[in-house]
């Protein structure tokens, strides 16, 4: 057995601030990230009741392979997923591969996507997505989030869409709707998308992550709504624990089994 390791003596002592009176102040320790407020037999039974409800649930925006998904994303940033589906359908229609695409040429492509909030900006940068992926890729769309990141226009919120739509990974791309869903029912606590993430990837079961980024979205969306949550439609409202939810709440709208009482609580 390795015995402990003893201080280093030699390295430099960190300073410590002190008070107007000369006391030493306590070293401030890094605020810890707060966790979820279920446990994990609660966090099991939420993603069972969403798969209930949607056994295959799909992303709305339109597309026909990779490279399409991947610019339908690129252009969804602040703006609407009708908005861009209305863009986009003449548009894959004869530019379904960067190399048809980049034929078309930056005014063209921006004739097809003015209606979309930013599109000089997303215009140039589809075009540069399109030269990268021909030189680096083949042509191909990556399924390494560190190489999509690389691509212009691409964050790691449309890196993780990809590479759970087209690709089958278990990603969790956190938009509006998961970071207020996260916070607001105290799932997934973060003030960033980053934190909302590393929590959601960390306590839902592996079995339901293929899905559970559209589950989300899609409850956000429609139900857990930034407004006015419609707290008598929602599947999961007797295991929230969202503290102004409506008090009157009705028998859960899908088949519930019995929720297995362990004590271990998933943080």
């Amino acid at each position: 057995m390795d015995s402990p390791k003893r201080k280093d003596e030699s390295q430099p002592k960190k300073l410590q601030s002190t008070t107007a009176g000369g006391r030493t102040k306590p070293a401030q320790k890094r605020a810890r990230q707060p966790r979820t407020l279920y446990t994990r037999a609660e966090i099991h039974e939420i993603f069972r009741r969403f798969a209930v409800q949607r056994p295959e649930p799909k992303g709305e925006l339109e597309h026909v392979n990779a490279f399409t998904l991947l610019v339908a994303v690129v252009l969804s940033a602040q703006a609407t997923d009708a908005g861009v589906n209305k863009a986009t359908r003449p548009l894959f229609k004869i530019a379904d591969t960067p190399e048809k695409m980049l034929a078309l040429g930056e005014e063209k492509l921006g004739q097809y996507i003015r209606t979309i909030g930013l599109w000089r900006a997303k215009t140039r940068n589809v075009i540069a997505l399109c030269e990268m992926l021909i030189r680096d890729y083949g042509g191909q769309v990556p399924d390494s989030r560190d190489e999509l990141v690389k691509l212009p226009g691409v964050g790691r919120k449309t890196a993780n869409v990809v590479l759970n739509m087209a690709f089958g990974q278990h990603t969790m791309a956190v938009d509006t709707h998961i970071l207020r869903i996260g916070n607001r029912i105290g799932l997934a606590p973060g003030k960033t998308p980053e934190q909302v993430e590393a929590e959601l990837v960390r306590i839902i079961p592996d079995e339901y992550m293929r899905h559970a980024h559209h589950w989300l979205i899609l409850h956000g969306r429609y139900v857990c709504k930034a407004r006015k949550p419609e707290c008598e439609r929602c599947v999961i409202a007797d295991l929230c624990k969202y503290k102004d939810k409506t008090t009157d709440i009705p028998a859960p709208l899908v088949p519930i089994a019995p929720l297995e009482e362990v004590g271990a609580a998933a943080q």
